[in-house]
């Protein structure tokens, strides 16, 4: 199948969420056809409907049987709750969860033509992302399917790979360490700025290029910082300027904990040539 036909098949969303916004907006721009859009929420699924010239509905009994592939992004809870409500009347579309963290064998018994189509990238409605460069991981019950959706990634991405269940669940484990943790970093770092009278965008620069250093670098060698180096005396006054945070105080010692580890060096008979980690006490 072409790409010019490929773009012809019906596409409906089942959520309007921040990755359904992004994708159906992407697709939307390449040319494939979306026909319907439904939400729990009529603002949410007719805001959505008018991007991609599409039909919307808050009802899921008045979701379309006519599309020929169904992009299910939900909520993992409301996905399992609404799943046979989801494929009732629809056996011979395609139909597939965006999800990182849900195996495709939620869909056995249910129907029998699915799979999967997980972007790996972090979303939201309010930011409009570029595709180019976000890797695809594609996984469907069948051989032809696979490569269907393969093909509409490929129309948006650069970056297309087939992953089963368990890599993908790793990558979203991954993914929740690179990005979610780090952004909560971001919160606290701002929470300890303001308490200073100082704001974020002074550490702009800094993040900037720590996310680039690692384009070049293995992170393990792009790792700077007092516990790296195990400076026991700037860790130490800082645990003391947290004293009043003892959330923050906790999270500031494991991690320098982690990175001491991580950063050990050993001479030829294995002794590790810089302190314990383990020293890295709470000061309070």
């Amino acid at each position: 199948m072409t790409i010019q036909n490929i773009k012809k098949i019906p596409i409906a969303f089942i959520g309007a969420g921040n990755l359904a916004v992004n994708l159906a907006q992407a697709l939307y721009r390449k040319g494939f056809e979306i026909v319907q859009i439904y939400s729990r929420t009529e603002e949410s699924a007719r805001w959505l409907a008018e991007k991609v010239n599409a039909g919307w509905t808050i009802s899921l009994e008045e979701v379309t049987t006519k599309a020929s592939l169904y992009i299910v992004s939900l909520k993992d809870s409301a996905f399992m709750e609404l799943l046979p409500q989801i494929v009732k009347g629809k056996d011979d579309a395609l139909l597939v969860h965006t999800a990182g963290s849900i195996p495709m064998r939620v869909w056995e018994g249910e129907t029998t033509r699915y799979g999967v189509f997980y972007p790996m990238q972090t979303f939201s409605k309010q930011r409009e992302v570029d595709f180019k460069g976000i890797p695809f991981f594609i996984e469907a019950r069948r051989r032809e399917d696979t490569e269907l959706l393969k093909s509409i990634a490929s129309a948006l991405s650069d970056k297309v790979f087939e992953a089963d269940s368990l890599q993908r669940r790793s990558l979203h484990l991954a993914a929740v360490f690179a990005c979610n943790f780090t952004n909560h970093m971001y919160v606290l770092t701002a929470d300890l700025l303001k308490k200073y009278n100082l704001p974020f965008e002074v550490m702009l620069p800094l993040i900037d290029e720590t996310a680039r250093k690692v384009h070049e670098l293995p992170p393990l060698e792009a790792q700077t910082g007092p516990a790296v180096r195990y400076d026991e005396n700037v860790m130490g006054k800082h645990l003391e300027m947290l004293v009043d945070e003892p959330a923050m105080q906790e999270i500031y010692q494991i991690l320098s904990k982690s990175i001491a580890a991580k950063a050990a060096r050993y001479d030829e008979d294995g002794k590790v040539l810089q302190p314990d980690s383990s020293n890295i006490n709470r000061k309070s």
